[in-house]
């Protein structure tokens, strides 16, 4: 037996095997315009393009999220085919250590989600590892299993993303334009997306926080119809680096959820007290020396000054009445 094995399809050990075609005396068949107007051409597909955007963005956070946040991360993950997942990072370490996760990782972007005494929700969206990096309170969230909405789309399909016209008004609001338009922006001809554009992903500016929805896109109106999840995103701070370094931006208007814990408290606490007031209030009312009322006042009400007549005793009974008896009466109860 020969040590080199001859392979299937007629290849040898260096050689190419050729297509053979048939051809009638010699001479090669000729098409007919017929013929070629039979014949369908079928166009190359949309995403046979050449990947160009190498565009990566890691999810994870840090232990002690609960339920709502994983299911939130989950519904990002497979909104965003162009993400990468990894496992939660612990509370001790240093921010700074995500940038080194990301290089390994292979990614250029960061969505990381922090957790603060299991009530709290910080997300954090970075460029590693040159920055800039935004720092957001995450309230309201709302997931797809919980939402039960009527809009669908394709898993792997590429979003539009539509923005406040507030965005262009304001410098750190276009500088954050800018980091989600790069983040959340599914890159054209990725492996793992859909040559599909039908649904919309819109940041709206309202009581300065940022709303994020997620809608379908009806073909045969063009009307819109929510898919989910849903968030708000109240800004903090805008940092030049990656996950820290000089502050760019500080929102004025915004309010750490422990004073806002702290001044529902001490509103409690005012009720309490006045409750508690109140109620030593009345026992002292109950407790002080009641005065008693020797004379009654309403007396003088029904006093009218009338002349004093003298009292008239009678001594003899009064006569007695002679009763006339009715003759008519007898006359009809005799008959």
């Amino acid at each position: 037996m020969s040590a080199l094995k001859r392979k299937r399809g007629g290849k040898g050990p260096g050689g190419k095997s050729k297509k053979v075609k048939l051809v009638e005396n010699g001479n090669e068949p000729k098409t007919t315009e017929t013929e070629q107007n039979k014949e369908i051409s079928v166009p190359a597909p949309v995403s046979m393009g050449k990947w160009k955007n190498k565009e990566r963005v890691l999810v994870f956070s840090s232990r002690g999220i609960n339920f709502r946040t994983r299911h939130l991360m989950q519904d990002l993950r497979t909104m965003m085919p162009h993400t990468k997942a990894d496992t939660k990072m612990d509370r001790k370490d240093k921010l700074f250590v995500i940038n080194e996760v990301c290089e390994i990782k292979n990614c250029n972007k960061c969505l990381f989600f922090e957790a603060k005494k299991k009530q709290d929700l910080y997300m954090w969206v970075a460029n590693v590892p040159h920055g800039p990096s935004a720092k957001f309170l995450v309230q309201n969230v709302h997931t797809l299993a919980e939402l039960k909405m009527t809009g669908n789309c394709l898993k792997g399909s590429r979003p539009l993303l539509s923005f406040d016209p507030q965005f262009d008004k304001e410098p750190h609001y276009a500088l954050l334009k800018e980091l989600f338009i790069q983040t959340f922006s599914t890159p054209q001809y990725h492996p793992r997306s859909q040559p599909f554009v039908d649904h919309v992903f819109t940041f709206t500016i309202t009581d300065n926080r940022i709303w994020f929805r997620n809608y379908q896109i009806i073909e045969e109106d063009a009307s819109m119809v929510e898919i989910g999840p849903r968030f708000v995103l109240n800004l903090i701070k805008i940092f030049q680096g990656s996950f820290g370094g000089p502050t760019l931006f500080e929102n004025p208007h915004f309010e750490s959820p422990n004073t806002r814990r702290r001044v529902i408290r001490l509103a409690t606490a005012s009720k309490l007290r006045e409750k508690q007031m109140v109620k030593e209030l009345q026992k002292l009312k109950r407790t002080e020396n009641k005065e008693v009322v020797t004379r009654d006042v309403t007396d003088d009400v029904f006093a009218t000054p009338a002349e004093e007549r003298p009292v008239h005793i009678e001594l003899e009974a009064p006569a007695a009445k002679v009763v006339k008896k009715n003759k008519h009466k007898k006359k009809s109860s005799g008959k």
